[in-house]
């Protein structure tokens, strides 16, 4: 973020960074919608950053979203997170 008024710019780090990164994806997903994966990836980062000690957070956030997911859509989109999955930091891995 850019300085206003002299003050120095604001610093995201861990999961409010990775956060931060989801919502802006989200809002993308409108104008260019191959950023559907790359928000759930960075909620995916998220919980994995909020959660250091469990190893098993990022699983359960995608277990979370798989979850969610409309029966009708759901096999597109668990074959789009198989496809695009190395561009995602292979955050949809089983």
């Amino acid at each position: 973020m850019a300085a206003r008024d002299g003050q120095r710019p604001i610093s995201l780090r861990g999961a409010g960074r990775f956060a931060a990164y989801a919502a802006g994806q989200a809002a993308c997903v409108g104008h260019v919608p191959g950023h559907d994966l790359g928000s759930a990836a960075y909620a995916i980062k998220a919980a994995q950053a909020a959660n250091p000690s469990n190893s098993n957070a990022g699983w359960l956030e995608r277990d979370c979203q798989r979850d969610q997911l409309h029966e009708q859509i759901r096999a597109l989109v668990l074959e789009d997170q198989v496809r695009r999955n190395a561009i995602c930091w292979f955050a949809f891995d089983d």
